[in-house]
């Protein structure tokens, strides 16, 4: 038996079913990451503009404290970038620009999460939907190459155009399941893509004002704000009182 011939009866043994099983348990994972990715971008939601004019507020007064908590009070990812600026903003711009830096790309991880899964899918399932298409016309093929091998009968030769086409159309079902979950997961990748984008956009945006409030400051044209407390700060060191020494005159 050659390879051709082994392949052959391997697929044709297997048949397309499996296939169109693999597609339906792939998209049953992309709806679930579709709706998760759905909820964790709507539960980030924040007003920016109100949240942008609030922090040019509390860094006009030079009130980091007050724009640390408004920044932390807010479950966008903007607002957590920020807080990584407010926190370096006593060490001058620069540091607050790489603080705000790294914590930017933390984020945008956060974003993107499983979103190369979607982007996987789109881009594969019509290719198992084709191999699932191939499958079925190896199918049709090796049923016509029985009826052309078995007796020249009028059942027969009536029996193998209906059972060639049966064939084919469980191939074609297999492209369309394919098909099917692509286009959702190419569409909520794209979709969740553009939002993580605007995210990251808007968060320049904030930084922005931060640095611009930090750079007035270093030339002396905004009031120096007071050091924000450090959550990582060493505690104080207790003073100790030396023992006084009598003098002879005390002693007296």
């Amino acid at each position: 038996m050659n390879l051709v011939e082994w392949l052959k009866r391997i697929m044709v043994g297997f048949g397309a079913t499996w296939v169109m099983w693999l597609l339906i348990a792939l998209s049953v994972v992309s709806v679930a990451i579709m709706l998760e990715r759905g909820w964790f971008f709507y539960s980030i939601r924040d007003d920016l503009v109100k949240l942008a004019h609030e922090l040019r507020r509390l860094l006009r007064d030079g009130d980091i404290e007050g724009a640390v908590k408004r920044m932390q009070a807010s479950p966008s990812a903007e607002g957590a970038v920020v807080v990584a600026g407010l926190l370096e903003s006593d060490r001058g711009p620069k540091a607050a620009e790489e603080a705000m830096r790294g914590a930017a790309a933390l984020q945008r991880m956060r974003l993107e999460r499983r979103l190369a899964y979607l982007g996987t899918l789109g881009n594969n399932a019509p290719f198992i939907g084709l191999f699932g298409t191939v499958i079925g016309v190896i199918m049709a093929f090796d049923e016509l190459g029985k009826h052309a091998q078995g007796p020249a009968t009028a059942a027969a030769a009536a029996m193998a155009p209906t059972t060639v086409m049966s064939a084919i159309a469980e191939a074609l079902v297999a492209t369309g399941v394919g098909l099917f979950v692509a286009i959702p997961a190419v569409a909520a990748n794209n979709f969740f893509q553009r939002r993580a984008k605007q995210i990251l956009a808007n968060t320049d945006t904030l930084s922005c004002v931060l640095l611009s409030y930090l750079f007035a400051v270093e030339v002396g044209q905004a009031p120096r704000p007071s050091a924000v407390p450090r959550a990582d700060a060493a505690p104080a060191k207790a003073r100790v009182s030396k023992p006084k020494v009598a003098t002879e005159d005390e002693e007296s």
